[in-house]
């Protein structure tokens, strides 16, 4: 049990963006064997990017068992506490690595390239980028963003550069609200734990916060009006789901930087409004993106 908890399966719900490419890129409703062979690939590599993850996870905890004991939620990981000797958490760690890279060579070999530049990039962020005040979430930005390409090569549809810039823009704003709400949480402690947080204020994470989440919903707009998503979908519909799109990045701005939740995994999986509003927005999207498929007609809307 303790070797799973450090593998943080919690956080394999971050790997969800793989699962984007189903949806816009209209792989969810056609000939049976193209739908399953497009489900089969892309949970394919939703658990080569967990495994992946894992590993990381685990590299970080090690790196940072020290640090993790001064947080009153992280000094209880495993490996802060003690429960599992560095030693075992290291052969986890390199297991889940090379499952990851050797399941995603059997799934689809550009896949393994981009397995391993994230693995790269992420023990580049743990031994330095973490270190460095703005480029640590920019790093985790681009980790999201590489999950989401993973998904469209998997399935091999294409995906938008707009969306990419959109997945981007939404993560970073998801960073620094890690960041807000660590701050929230461990108050004159904050720098002790992650010092990149010294040069963070509420008033600076606030003012990133109102950019990158108006960043990604520009961006969403770009996207749903664009000339391609048109050819594509055959409607610039997505455009009327902007007020559920609003309604959950105001939610989320607001629940983190009142410090309530000690991070944004635990804000989704824990806040039913949110939740709700979020299942709301996938459904309309899947409504509007088969709507021809489904036999759903807006008429001149």
């Amino acid at each position: 049990m303790k070797y799973l908890q450090i593998m943080r399966p919690l956080h394999w719900t971050k790997n969800v963006f793989v699962f984007a490419a189903l949806i816009f890129g209209k792989q969810l409703i056609g000939p049976f064997d193209e739908v399953f062979s497009a489900v089969v690939s892309a949970f394919g590599a939703f658990f080569c990017f967990s495994l992946a993850a894992s590993a990381i996870y685990i590299f970080n905890d090690i790196i940072d068992r020290e640090t993790d004991g001064l947080h009153p939620e992280k000094s209880q990981r495993p490996i802060a506490a003690g429960a599992v000797t560095v030693g075992s958490a290291q052969a986890v760690s390199v297991l889940c690595a090379l499952a990851a890279i050797l399941g995603s060579y059997f799934l689809v070999r550009e896949l393994t390239i981009i397995i391993l530049i994230y693995i790269g990039l992420m023990v580049l962020y743990s031994l330095l980028l973490k270190k460095m005040m703005i480029l640590d979430c920019v790093t985790i930005s681009i980790g999201f963003c590489l999950r989401a390409i993973a998904g469209a090569v998997v399935v091999d549809v294409f995906i938008s550069p707009w969306l990419i810039i959109c997945t981007f823009a939404v993560c970073l704003f998801l960073a620094f609200s890690k960041r807000r709400s660590e701050i929230a949480q461990l108050r004159e402690n904050s720098e002790a734990f992650r010092k990149t947080l010294a040069g963070y204020t509420p008033e600076l994470l606030a003012h990133m916060l109102d950019v990158t989440s108006g960043l990604a919903i520009v961006c969403f707009l770009l996207y749903a009006m664009d000339r391609r998503t048109l050819d594509i979908f055959g409607t610039n519909n997505l455009v009327y789901t902007t007020p559920i799109v609003l309604y959950c990045v105001f939610r989320f701005s607001a629940l983190i930087q009142k410090g309530k939740y000690s991070g944004p995994v635990q804000l989704i999986m824990s806040d039913r409004p949110f939740q709700i509003g979020f299942v709301l927005w996938i459904l309309a999207c899947i409504g509007i993106i088969y709507a021809d498929k489904l036999g759903i007609s807006f008429g001149s809307f």
